[in-house]
Order: C-alpha cells, then sequence, then structure tokens
C-alpha cells in the first residue's frame, strides 16, 4: 500500500534534476560498459570477440539471482528517515565506480592470455552483476516513491533519459578524440592506457553524481513493507503471470539488443569501415541531439495519445531508419550519419516513454493484485536490460568471429563489409521485432493506464502532487 507523506518538501524541478543526475552516474559506466568494453579487450587485451561475448553472457545468468534478491531486499527494507531507496545511492556509489574502472587494465595486457579472461570477468561481475545491481534496482524503484502523480513520473522518465543521454553524449564524444590514434599503417587503432585513464575519469564523475542525486532527492510517498515470506512461485507468477510485465520485459530487452549493439558497432564501423575514428564523436553528438530536440514534445504526445503509441511509432521510424541503411551500403560517411541520426530520433521516442511505462505496469499490477511490488518488478526489468546487454554483446562476439575479425584482419574488406552489414541488421531487426511486440501485445494503452490511475487515486486517496 501507498500513502503520501506528509510535511514534506513539494515535489518540483529539484526531484527531477536530483533523478537525472542519477541516471547520468549509471551511463557513465553503463555506456562505456557497452561502448569500449569489447573492442578494448579484442584490440588492447588480444582475447577474443566471442569469448568476451560468452563471458558477458554467463554473467547475465549470475544476474538472475542478484537481480532478484536486491528487488526483494528493497521490497521488504524498512523506511528509513531518508527514504526506503535512497540510502542505497550513498551505500553503493563508491564501490560501483571503483569497479567499473578495474575493468580497463592495459598493464595485464602482457599477461597469460587465462589470467585476462579471469580479470575481464571478475570485474565485470563485481561491476554489473553486484555493485551496479544494488543501486541500480533501488534508483530505479526510487521513482514510485518521489510522487504519486502520473505526470510528475512521466517528467521523472524524461528527465532520466535526458541524463542517460549526456553521459552517452560525453563518452560518445570524448572517446573516439581522446583514446584513439593512428599507427604507422595509417589505421586508426585503440589506446588502452587513454582508455583506463577516461574510464578512471567517468568513475569520479559518476560517483560526484551519485550523491548529488541523494541530496537532491526526496521520498514523499510511502511504500510499506512488504511482510510476506519471500516465495518463487508467487515471484514467478507475477512476472509470467501478467501480460503487461512480461511484455516490458520483452521489450527492454529488444530495445537494448537494438541500442546497444549500434553503440558497441559504432567502435568498428568508423574507424575500420569508413576509416575515420573521430568523426564518430561528431555522429554520436547529431544523434544525440536529435534526442534533446524531440524530449519537450514527447510528454504532450504521451497525454495526446498513450506512451504505447508513442514508443511504436519510434520503434517502426528506427527500424526503416537502419533498413535503408542496409539496402544502399554505402561508403558516403555522410549519408550514414543522417540514417543514424533517424535511428536515435527513433530510439528517442522510445527512451523518453520507457521509464514511466514501467511505472505504469507496476500501477497495472497493484490494480490487478492488491500488492504493490516495486522492487520485485523493477528488479526483474533491471536483469531484461542487462540481458539486451548480454545478448548485444554476445550476438556482436560471435558475428564478428564468425565474419573473422581478430586485431590482424581488422581492415580486410570482406570484414570490413561484414561489419557493415552487422552493424544494419542487428539493430533493424531489434527494432522491427520492438514494434511487433507493442502493437500486438502490450495491453496498457492510453485508456487503460488512465483507468488505473483513477483505481488507485480511489484506494489510497487522492494524494498527488499533479
Amino acid at each position: 500500500m501507498t500513502t503520501s507523506k506528509k510535511e514534506v518538501r513539494p515535489f518540483g524541478a529539484r526531484d527531477r534534476f536530483g533523478y537525472l543526475f542519477g541516471d547520468f552516474a549509471n551511463d557513465f559506466t553503463f555506456v562505456l560498459s557497452s561502448t569500449v568494453l569489447m573492442k578494448f579487450y579484442t584490440d588492447v587485451m588480444g582475447v577474443s570477440a566471442l569469448v568476451i561475448g560468452v563471458l558477458m553472457m554467463a554473467a547475465r545468468i549470475f544476474d538472475a539471482f542478484t537481480d532478484v534478491i536486491m528487488g526483494q531486499i528493497c521490497d521488504r527494507s524498512k523506511e528509513t528517515p531518508q527514504g526506503k531507496f535512497r540510502p542505497w545511492i550513498k551505500r553503493m556509489a563508491g564501490p560501483v565506480c571503483v569497479a567499473s574502472f578495474l575493468i580497463y587494465a592495459p598493464y595485464f595486457a602482457d599477461k597469460p592470455m587465462a589470467f585476462k579472461i579471469i580479470w575481464m570477468f571478475v570485474t565485470y561481475l563485481l561491476w554489473g552483476s553486484v555493485f551496479y545491481t544494488s543501486i541500480n534496482i533501488p534508483y530505479g524503484s526510487m521513482a514510485s516513491a518521489l510522487s504519486e502523480s502520473p505526470k510528475d513520473r512521466q517528467s521523472l522518465s524524461t528527465f532520466r533519459t535526458v541524463g542517460s543521454i549526456l553521459a552517452s553524449m560525453i563518452v560518445a564524444i570524448v572517446l573516439p578524440l581522446f583514446c584513439y590514434y593512428k599507427d604507422a599503417a595509417g589505421n586508426q587503432m585503440i589506446s588502452g592506457t587513454k582508455t583506463m585513464i577516461f574510464a578512471g575519469a567517468c568513475s569520479v564523475a559518476a560517483f560526484v553524481l551519485y550523491m548529488l542525486c541523494y541530496g537532491l532527492t526526496t521520498e514523499r510517498v510511502h511504500i510499506a513493507k512488504n511482510s510476506e515470506k519471500f516465495s518463487l512461485k508467487v515471484l514467478l507468477k507475477t512476472v509470467f503471470g501478467d501480460k503487461s510485465v512480461i511484455t516490458i520485459i520483452i521489450c527492454s530487452l529488444l530495445l537494448l539488443l537494438a541500442q546497444l549493439t549500434s553503440a558497441a558497432m559504432s567502435n568498428f564501423i568508423y574507424p575500420n569501415y569508413f576509416g575515420n575514428a573521430k568523426i564518430m564523436a561528431g555522429a554520436s553528438m547529431a544523434g544525440i541531439a536529435t534526442t534533446f530536440i524531440i524530449a519537450p514534445f514527447i510528454g504532450k504526445l504521451s497525454t495526446k495519445f498513450g506512451r504505447k503509441q508513442v514508443a511504436f511509432v519510434g520503434a517502426v521510424i528506427a527500424a526503416a531508419s537502419m533498413l535503408a541503411a542496409f539496402i544502399m551500403h554505402t561508403h558516403n560517411v555522410g549519408l550514414w550519419i543522417m540514417f543514424t541520426v533517424i535511428m536515435n530520433a527513433g530510439m528517442g521516442m522510445i527512451n523518453l516513454v520507457i521509464w514511466a511505462m514501467i511505472t505504469d505496469v507496476i500501477d497495472d499490477n497493484e490494480v490487478r493484485t492488491g500488492v504493490r511490488s516495486d522492487g520485485a518488478i523493477y528488479s526483474v526489468y533491471s536483469f531484461a536490460r542487462k540481458l539486451g546487454q548480454a545478448a548485444s554483446s554476445g550476438l556482436s562476439g560471435w558475428l564478428l568471429t564468425a565474419a573473422g575479425y581478430t586485431a590482424a584482419t581488422a581492415f580486410d574488406t570482406g570484414v570490413v563489409n561484414s561489419i557493415y552489414n552487422l552493424t544494419c541488421l542487428i539493430p533493424m531487426a531489434g527494432f522491427a521485432i520492438l514494434a511487433l511486440v507493442l502493437f500486438f501485445l502490450y495491453p496498457l494503452n492510453k485508456e487503460r493506464v488512465e483507468a488505473n490511475v483513477a483505481a488507485l487515486k480511489e484506494k489510497h486517496g487522492d494524494k498527488t502532487n499533479a
């Protein structure tokens, strides 16, 4: 059961910007890993792309346990004067930032292969499966505690996405400008030492931003402790017995598969296919700018048409742009950037509403079951996002290996043409299937979301800040 706290500061810009800083911090390490980890370990550390992909996917099996455990801890924890979820941000900010930095260790490049693989796996597991989970699950669940108002929650979704975009923008611009150099043959290569320095800077920035998130937000909605005995059967029923939960999980997996594959492959297509790593910074800036341009309109579009419809149109736009790029198979980098800008516009439409869609799902589940399960549902959703990350890395690693990509063959004509095709086809397929799932399976249209809001207002009393 949720009830609003009394005598607290009203929800406002401070909460929105505080919540923005939280995902700004999250994605300094998450986007860095998704973007450069495979390139770093193949080209600097000499590890096979296939091995990297397999290890990333294996780590996600461990996440099935850590995400659910953290979700249960959140739901069953007692409220403190600082809130139920916010304290976790302060506790885990340091460990997640240190673990992220340790992943990138070029000073081990000459060590035996077994040592490098073990180092990569252990540090990646500590960062993603333990520490990132222990801060990201409470952070995501916290949205329900900041305000009960659907309007406020949509603004949190938008601001969270802007925070993510800011981190993505910095990584996308600085990484190619700072971390790449030309070798004696004129090939674009990544520097292990500079990548490590950049990872350290990202970790420091993330820690500062986590502290800003903690200091600026206020939990004003009381979410009662779940005192029921944990039951795996009940949890599985909550997930697989609820169409809205299972479809949002599928949507998340597909979105991350498409989005992160595109980001990861940028580190191969620009230096290897187009022969220009530095232009990746401008291309990324152009793509990210489109999300900022459309962000002010998403709230109004969501109110008029519903978040489901906005996300569907975005998925169609993104898939169509990558299909056109594949058909044309262009060597004109300007034309390629145009296609990616269109893809980013569609992807931005989805990202700007997806976090509010999670709260819609949590509300719908409470209406159906009578039990509020923010932590449990968000933990499963977070696990789906990590599966999308792993699927992207695993599939990309396997396909790069199948195409014959190694440090020695990185600039061969057949290999770079395969890189181009992969960069188009994997995101295209992800966005296309996502559009189909949203259109045919996802049940929470505008009318049903509004009905759920009305039902919960009647249940808890109209105590929102709307």
